[in-house]
């Protein structure tokens, strides 16, 4: 297809069919649009198809928004229930809809985490193209009244754990995730955060990490405990690159839906120590709990997790900042973790595997964990 539109810009595309007829359609539906855009504004011809691909362009996750069948040609999820349609005809009693269709069973914190959160993204950055007109969208709200009853307990890596339950799971992982564990446990990072580092984000003699885009879109700087300043400077001296790596030494994939590749580890680290309340996020929350239970100021607590920012470290994100660092060190340490070889030596031992669970240890094992989800369904 050639031409000029209403600005006088060329338009070249494919239709990506060798079939006359089907071009044609083709043609005359992609020239209805340029119309509709012309007579009425950007806003009236976009799709949620091309939302989703401009926030996918700007940094924006995949995760939760469906999966491409490449046999059926179809979408799941958000995508699939949004497929072709006009962000202009998107509103709250559709996606409360969706939300019934996609979630039927779930917490209200489940629905805003996987559909609410990743659709109010894609709206503001579509917002932000003059795409598509600011809105208050409701999300899913957590049930009143005293006769609510659970629907089950909450999930592993959604709450703190102390930090001697945090070490005593570390202690039975490979080397790789240890060195992972710990680093979360100590900076109170997002795993994502980690699995993507380079080196050159450690400022090690600074006590300090730059993020170039968090969660919120921004920029943030995080402060390093003194207990990895060992760990880190082995990692980033002697393995330039991607900061964490599997025991093969290869930088962790990540996968739109699943996180990392721990998934493994952490489930057969949990039958081999009987802590079955640690998940990779599980450090974030410990971290910012302890901070608070030591007594660190709510803002600077908030600055550490990312949670909010001054003027002043927007503008200087990679510029160590004493007061958050002081703060980082309040967290407790164990003198068998510090001085644990893998800690002063993380690059050469980053191969060292978990010891195989015998039969025996791994039905133990699996009746504790057994009897630890009995007791959450029971107190649920």
């Amino acid at each position: 297809m050639r031409g000029t539109d209403d600005k006088g810009q060329e338009v070249h595309e494919s239709t990506k069919t060798t079939d006359k007829k089907t071009a044609e359609a083709l043609r005359i539906k992609r020239e209805g649009k340029l119309l509709q855009e012309v007579v009425h504004g950007k806003q009236a011809v976009v799709t949620f198809h091309e939302a989703v691909e401009s926030y996918l362009d700007n940094g924006g996750s995949p995760r939760f928004l469906g999966t491409f069948d490449e046999v059926t040609r179809q979408w799941s999820g958000l995508m699939k229930e949004l497929d072709g349609v006009l962000l202009k005809d998107i509103s709250q009693d559709r996606m409360n809809k969706i939300a019934a269709t996609l979630y039927p069973n779930c917490q209200y914190d489940t629905i805003n985490r996987q559909l609410w959160t990743p659709f109010i993204a894609i709206w503001r950055n579509a917002c932000r193209a003059e795409w598509a007109t600011p809105k208050l969208w409701v999300r899913a709200k957590k049930p009143k009244g005293t006769n609510v009853t659970s629907i089950k307990a909450k999930r592993v890596g959604s709450y703190p754990v102390d930090y001697a339950t945090g070490w005593r799971f570390v202690q039975g992982l490979g080397v790789a995730n240890q060195i992972i564990m710990t680093i979360l446990f100590y900076t109170g990072l997002r795993p994502i955060e980690l699995f993507v580092m380079e080196t050159s984000q450690v400022n090690v003699p600074g006590r300090w990490i730059t993020i170039p885009k968090s969660k919120i879109g921004e920029p943030r700087g995080v402060p390093i405990h003194e207990a990895v300043v060992p760990l880190l400077t082995d990692m980033v001296e002697n393995r330039p690159g991607k900061l964490v790596r599997t025991w093969e030494g290869a930088p962790f994939t990540v996968y739109d839906d699943n996180g990392g590749q721990m998934k493994k580890a952490i489930a057969a680290a949990r039958l081999r120590t009987h802590v079955f309340d640690v998940a990779p996020y599980t450090a974030r929350h410990s971290v910012s709990t302890q901070l608070v239970v030591n007594g660190v100021h709510p803002h600077i607590k908030d600055q550490i997790m990312g949670h909010a920012a001054d003027d002043m470290s927007r503008l200087y994100t990679s510029v160590p900042q004493p007061k958050l660092i002081e703060a980082i060190n309040t967290l407790p340490t164990f003198q068998d973790w510090l001085d644990a070889d893998w800690m002063k030596s993380p690059v050469a031992l980053t191969h060292r595997r978990a010891k195989t669970l015998k039969k025996a240890e791994r039905e133990a094992g699996t009746r504790a964990l057994a009897a630890w989800v009995a007791r959450r369904t029971a107190a649920a």
